[in-house]
């Protein structure tokens, strides 16, 4: 009789004696390909009109089958979707003994608990495998991008944003002072992690900070699963200097302001030493000769006299002063 159901074959198999239960772990990157290894201990070689093969994972408390092998009928048609064409099984290596499961393009939806089950026909179904392989799913963050307040504020605090996307699972953030690599208080950043369309997580950190003529402030992201800290790999926001009170503006603003005033003043010394030029050239030329310091002021210069015609009585003189 065939069992053309693999759920009423393992509610069937259920009941029978089970056999002893090993366990493992295998760690994935995303988009990956990894093997769950499933071999049995000694190095026997197995009919596969023989065997039964099942790998399942529990999904909600139920049985859901990634894929399997019925004697004589190849793992498909009655995989859950999200493994067909991914999980794969090799009747070569099944004949010696070797029913691990190859699973292409590895999702974090893959963090799960895999099941192998193998049974022997020839002997009343009995399990002669059952292993445990638990697949732990990480992937790479992105470098922390570290965004810095820009130009002068009379703000009390500095605010500092740190990106890092792509990565699982959830990280730990921190943030540290690049001065002394001296670890900042929880208490001064807020940091938000979100799931994103491709099931990794986008990280957001927010740092505030007093006020201090320099900061010099660092953020970190941390795979806990990799064994990654990406401390040295982050990105450091560039020093912020605040302004000194009462200056404001660049140094760059504050030189050609200096070199304004000096260029102002050489003007205005340049106009008084020409106007003390013109009036000692008009003082000279109103002094008589002998006394070229002073001037005299209430003697009347004769320029420009008009003779009268000859018929003028002699001794007059009619003109100008």
């Amino acid at each position: 009789m065939r069992l053309r159901s693999p759920g009423l074959l393992l509610l069937l198999l259920s009941a029978l004696q089970a056999a002893d239960t090993r366990e493992q772990e295998v760690r994935a990157l995303v988009g990956s390909d990894v093997e769950l290894s499933c071999v049995f201990p000694e190095s026997p070689t197995f009919d596969l009109d023989d065997l039964y093969v099942y790998w399942q994972i529990s999904a909600v408390g139920h049985p859901t089958t990634v894929t399997y092998y019925l004697s004589g009928n190849s793992s498909a048609g009655l995989e859950d979707n999200r493994y067909r064409d991914r999980a794969w099984l090799s009747p070569d290596s099944m004949k010696h003994g070797d029913f691990s499961l190859r699973l292409y393009n590895v999702t974090p939806l893959d963090e799960q608990k895999f099941n192998c089950l193998v049974f022997r026909k020839s002997l009343q179904l009995q399990k002669i495998l059952d292993v445990v392989v638990t697949l732990h799913v990480a992937a790479n963050y992105s470098v922390p991008v570290v965004l810095a307040p820009h130009g002068p504020s009379e703000d009390e605090e500095l605010t500092f944003t740190c990106t890092s996307v792509n990565g699982y699972p959830k990280p730990n953030v921190y943030w540290i002072n690049k001065t002394d690599n001296s670890v900042l208080p929880e208490g001064l950043q807020n940091s938000t992690v979100v799931l994103n369309a491709r099931g990794l997580y986008d990280v957001v950190s927010v740092l505030r900070v007093s006020r201090t003529p320099s900061v010099n402030v660092g953020c970190c992201i941390e795979n806990v699963l990799l064994h990654q800290n990406l401390t040295g790999l982050c990105q450091t926001a560039e020093t912020f200097t605040t302004p000194e009170p009462g200056n404001t503006g660049s140094h760059t603003d504050v030189r050609r302001r200096e070199h304004g005033m000096v260029l102002s003043t050489l003007a205005v010394l340049g106009v008084v030493v020409a106007v003390a030029v013109a009036t000692g050239w008009v003082c000279r030329s109103r002094c008589p000769r002998g006394f070229p310091t002073r001037c005299p002021a209430a003697k009347p210069e004769r320029s420009s006299l008009t003779v009268s015609d000859a018929n003028s009585p002699p001794g007059r003189w009619t003109g100008l002063l």
